[in-house]
């Protein structure tokens, strides 16, 4: 693998994992994505800005299999798809979180996370409800890979809490424990740290760093948190009304005229 050093963040990052080309997508006369093209290499911390209904959810929804673009196409380490269904995405290694907790808050974090392992589990459903023999073997399996990310995302203290007694920042570092349970090669976080306070979003951004580093998990994101974006991201795509008007380092996107206009200045 070829590999370059990224001289702002010192991290490693190899060659293209995932390849969006001109993808375009429309909901009836209404176009959300233009001719929107970009890279992300292999171990790199990819984010995606833009203001309100700039396309970003609309992006990650045609990575992950949500939507189908009219038009372009998507590559994955090799792989081209159009029409592929989450599962699908999921079972080639990419997992997904969203802006709105989408968490069972009546079961407990440890059972949360555990439904990222779905897609591990060999078991039939019958099996795992009864927990016969293989399956009793294979959950308690899953249940020891489940208690891993529990520690790394130092939430041991309420592995049995049910998530919706929890505050607002545990449940989000829920929702990412549940997508590291599938062991992506490529994470999606839309707006991660969304609704945090400070001491949160430094939390979230160590963690989000840690998965990048020491799980080597590539991470695209979209964030509104200028400050986490320039600090964390390798390069940074800009998007404005469905159409890319940046590409680039941090510096590079902050210096950008079209991205001050749109985004960064103080027009609005």
């Amino acid at each position: 693998m070829s590999e370059f050093w990224n001289t702002s963040m010192s991290r490693k990052t190899g060659d293209v994992i995932l390849d969006v080309q001109n993808i375009s997508l429309s909901f009836g006369g209404v176009k959300a994505l233009t001719d929107i093209s970009f890279n992300v290499r292999e171990h790199e911390v990819r984010a995606i800005i833009g203001p309100n209904g700039a396309g970003k959810s609309s992006m990650l929804n045609c990575i992950n299999g949500v939507y189908w673009p009219q038009q372009g196409q998507i590559t994955f380490r090799g792989q081209t798809f159009k029409h592929m269904n989450s599962r699908q995405v999921a079972e080639m290694g990419v997992a997904r979180t969203f802006q709105n907790l989408a968490l069972f808050k009546g079961m407990s974090v440890l059972d949360n996370i555990m439904t990222g392992r779905n897609l591990k589990m060999k078991s039939g459903i019958l099996a795992q409800a009864f927990r016969w023999g293989p399956a009793e073997r294979e959950e308690l399996q899953q249940r020891e890979f489940v208690e891993h990310i529990i520690d790394f995302l130092e939430i041991q203290a309420y592995r049995k809490t049910p998530v919706g007694r929890l505050p607002y920042g545990l449940q989000k570092r829920v929702d990412l424990g549940r997508a590291l349970a599938m062991e992506p090669q490529v994470l999606l976080l839309d707006e991660p740290m969304a609704g945090m306070n400070v001491e949160e979003k430094q939390d979230m951004s160590r963690f989000i760093l840690d998965v990048n580093d020491e799980f080597g998990t590539t991470i695209v994101l979209i964030e509104h948190d200028m400050g986490v974006v320039m600090d964390i991201s390798d390069r940074v795509v800009v998007l404005d009304y469905g159409k890319k008007i940046g590409d680039g380092t941090p510096d590079e996107v902050r210096s950008n005229e079209d991205v001050i206009r749109a985004y960064l200045g103080t027009e609005h």
